[in-house]
């Protein structure tokens, strides 16, 4: 049986779990504790859980939020020296639960081997955790999870690109310290929106905070600041187009058989060298040209040349989503924004966008259920709040997104950090291409080439719902934190 005990910092006693009292309001520096024991790779693996909340000071000292988090650490192995993960979700106003129950810890919702919910809900051992070469902690940032403001607290401080991550530096330091992590090797991963925050976070840990990392893993990235605005964003939807048409069999016979990162290599040298320079001459492009672009685009999309035509050369993922599938010979489905291997049933074939994201549906059908359990049943973290899986933190403030530029500023100034980036090949919200597109304006001048990797999955947003891809890309997370461990070589360029 799991011991787990409650810990308030306030009043500095011990209690048992038994004299928590519920509340709606949430425990502003509290944890919990308990043990637990995972198989990692054929080897056992025995951790102790932390969950609870610290809280975040405004430049006054005064308490002004408490951010629920849960931290894993490995107690069979005594390492001062030994890495530490910090994991953020996306949104903004995500919470945690996704990369916390399916893809890095040491626990996993139970789903299908491709991800679609099973019944009864729950959790079960997740045997590809990264445990075993690094410790973790999950975050909610305000009003994501169980994490709140205190009444009276300044929302602007919080819901912004800048003042998320201003926020979150301090918390984090503090995190670290009051944990005795300042020594471990440090990586951060953020999915999504996520990955802005991550981004952000490197050079502010850096400048602000004098805390300098060893990787950032950006999961899904969105555009991190870097425009690709107009035309660039057009052409750049076409090898996500491919792939989920490959996925559902929409593509002719002599592509259809192909190995998908073969096709989709050759999807991407059209794209860069034929569709965008089309895009780019608008009305002057000769009619020929036009028809030729459109043929070709239609024989890699699923979609046909007159969809081209109509949609002037640039169909949106909407319109996709809602056609890729429309006709009863091709069953008349809509497919998924974030996973475009989900399909759905919308009320009207007509239309151009699909009535709702079967993916994310499909998603809060079984995450949902599973953190609520998880944390209340097996963590002991019993409150009477509502775990937000999306906390209400609009309106975001997104000017002066310079997240990206920072996070190439953070490579320049520090020598050990290393950026892995890793995407879904059917993710049609922020799209792989996409992805690659950022990495390659990360570094312009390719001076850090060495130290930037990119990773690609036959899954979606969340490609570790996949089991062979939860596989593979933990794997490659293990390796990516193991490659920028640099032992006794100095930070030097």
């Amino acid at each position: 049986m799991l011991r787990t005990l409650l810990y308030l910092l306030g009043i500095g006693i011990w209690l048992p779990l038994a004299a928590q009292e519920h509340s709606r309001h949430l425990p502003l520096d509290t944890m919990i504790f308990s043990t637990d024991q995972v198989t990692i790779r054929g080897q056992p693996v025995a951790y102790r859980v932390e969950t609870g909340v610290q809280p975040v000071y405004d430049d006054t000292g005064k308490v002004t939020a408490g951010l629920h988090y849960t931290y894993y650490l490995r107690t069979d192995r005594d390492d001062p020296n030994r890495p530490l993960l910090i994991s953020f979700n996306g949104g903004p106003g995500s919470a945690s639960v996704w990369m916390h129950l399916a893809y890095t810890g040491p626990k996993a919702l139970n789903i299908d081997p491709e991800g679609y919910p099973v019944q009864p809900y729950g959790v079960s051992d997740n045997s590809y955790s990264v445990l075993d070469v690094t410790d973790i902690v999950f975050v909610n940032p305000v009003n994501t999870g169980f994490s709140r403001m205190v009444e009276g607290a300044d929302r602007e401080q919080f819901f912004g690109v800048n003042q998320d991550i201003e926020y979150l530096a301090d918390w984090v330091s503090n995190w670290v310290s009051r944990h005795d992590r300042w020594r471990s090797p440090k990586f951060l991963i953020g999915e999504s929106y996520g990955t802005t925050r991550v981004s952000g976070l490197a050079l502010e840990l850096q400048d602000a905070r004098w805390m300098y990392l060893n990787g950032v893993v950006l999961v899904s990235p969105t555009e991190i600041g870097i425009p690709r605005e107009g035309i660039v964003e057009a052409a750049n939807r076409l090898p996500y187009f491919a792939a989920a048409a490959w996925y559902h069999r929409q593509l002719p016979p002599e592509l259809q058989g192909r190995e998908l990162e073969e096709l989709l290599e050759e999807v991407e040298t059209y794209t860069r060298d034929e569709l965008l320079p089309a895009l780019a001459s608008g009305m002057n492009l000769a009619e020929d040209k036009r028809q030729e672009v459109a043929t070709t685009a239609a024989r890699y999309s699923g979609l046909d040349a007159q969809q081209w035509l109509d949609n002037n050369l640039m169909p949106t993922t909407d319109y996709f989503w809602k056609h890729l599938l429309r006709g009863e010979e091709r069953g008349d489905y809509t497919v998924g924004r974030l996973d475009s291997r989900y399909r759905g049933i919308d009320a009207m074939a007509t239309g151009d966008s699909p009535d709702y994201n079967s993916e994310l549906t499909s998603w809060l059908h079984s995450f949902t259920p599973a953190i609520n359990y998880y944390l209340r049943e097996e963590l002991g973290f019993r409150t009477d709040l509502q775990y937000n899986m999306f906390g209400p933190v609009y309106p975001w403030d997104r000017s002066g997104d310079q997240t990206g530029p920072n996070l190439r500023q953070a490579m320049a100034q520090n020598p050990y950090l290393n950026v892995m980036i890793q995407s879904g090949y059917f993710d049609g919200a922020t799209n792989y291409y996409d992805a690659k597109y950022s990495l390659w304006h990360l570094d312009p001048s390719g001076r850090m080439r060495d130290r930037l990797s990119f990773k690609g999955y036959e899954s979606g947003h969340m490609m570790y719902l996949r089991r062979p891809d939860l596989e593979a890309a933990n794997e490659d997370l293990r390796e990516f934190i193991s490659n920028a461990l640099p032992g006794d070589r100095p930070a030097r360029y």
